[in-house]
């Protein structure tokens, strides 16, 4: 197999472990990334892994320019777009920037594949589009109207922008995988989330927290109408979640239009049974403190990950005691991050 991928955000957490699996599977890689959220240092690892090496550009998905350049010098089949703003909290604050990343790049970027005659696109979404959903679990069928934040709506504009050029043009393939929380990291720990500052998602958090470099772990909300009153989740290990990208990447080679997938076990935790089985796995005790509520969460949300089982053969393998024990070989070995060996 000689087919070349392109990654936008492809140093990235979901981006590194995606690129790793694709080299695995004998697909050639290049790489985009703005490395303002992440290092170059994981393609590093990723080639220390497997012995292979994505060919690496640094730039901004909204560069035109570059895009163009990219596949001039680059005979790419398929694109698997990863490049974008990702902190739920964080667009809250700024939206404007989460709108320009998100939408205005994946403008740009698919501008660029017509161009260049590129129609193979597999979009990394959100379960974040389903804004708060009404029946549990959710299914690729459920509601999308009404995202609760600018991350979520910013992800849904880029999904109906994909559904009307595809319906547009029949020379598009597009998957929208609308995955769920995705934790942990490759089994070896040289590859997993780095969070570059205050952590904005629950288990680098948790990490931090249990290797003694933060005092404790803030729990936005203890009043939601759950099992314990604190959020409920769907946690996929990263590593599920790229081979989920992979199998999609397959099927657009042999279906048009437009798929959606969930990628979800299918099982949700709260955030205090989520603190606990990390504290199994690591042996550490995790202090918390449980606050208001965090602008733009929902109470609950897993999915019904049955149409991707049905239709891409895919389903998490990893359950939650085995997310728990990469996140923390993760952490041990890399206490700062990719910087321990920068």
């Amino acid at each position: 197999m000689n087919s070349l991928v392109f990654v936008t955000g492809g140093t990235g957490y979901i981006g590194s472990h995606t690129t790793l699996c694709l080299l695995q599977a004998g697909y050639e890689v290049v790489v985009l990334d703005s490395l303002i959220n992440s290092t170059f240092e994981s393609l590093r690892r990723v080639e220390k892994i497997c012995g292979k090496a994505p060919k690496f550009y640094e730039g901004d998905i909204r560069d035109r320019d570059l895009l163009d350049k990219i596949f001039l010098e680059n005979k790419i089949t398929a694109v698997l777009h990863f490049a974008g703003l990702k902190a739920v909290g964080e667009s809250c604050e700024k939206p404007l920037s989460y709108y320009n990343n998100n939408v205005v790049g994946s403008i740009n970027l698919c501008e660029a594949m017509a161009s260049a005659g590129v129609f193979n696109l597999v979009f990394s979404s959100s379960a974040t589009v389903y804004g708060e959903p009404e029946e549990m679990p959710i299914s690729e069928d459920s509601p999308t109207a009404s995202p609760t934040n600018p991350y979520g709506r910013s992800k849904l504009i880029v999904e109906e922008m994909l559904r009307d050029i595809s319906a547009s043009d029949s020379r598009w393939a597009c998957a929208l995988m609308r995955y769920f929380n995705p934790v942990g990291a490759h089994e070896s720990g040289m590859i997993g989330e780095d969070s570059m500052g205050t952590p904005n998602n629950l288990f680098p958090y948790i990490s931090q927290v249990a290797i003694g470099k933060r005092d404790f772990l803030p729990v936005f909300g203890g009043d939601y109408p759950t099992k314990d009153g604190t959020g409920v989740r769907d946690y996929i290990h990263v590593v599920d979640l790229a081979q989920g990208h992979l199998l999609a990447l397959k099927a657009l080679e042999r279906r048009a239009g437009l798929s959606v997938w969930n990628l979800g076990t299918g099982q949700g935790y709260s955030v205090l049974e989520a603190v606990r089985a990390f504290e199994c796995a690591s042996g550490r005790t995790v202090p918390f403190s449980i606050g208001p509520r965090r602008l733009g969460d929902i109470a609950q949300c897993w999915a019904d990950p049955s149409k991707a089982r049905r239709e891409l053969g895919w389903q998490a393998m990893r359950g939650i005691d085995t997310m728990m024990a990469d996140a923390w070989r993760w952490q041990c070995q890399n206490p700062e991050g990719y910087k321990t060996n920068e």
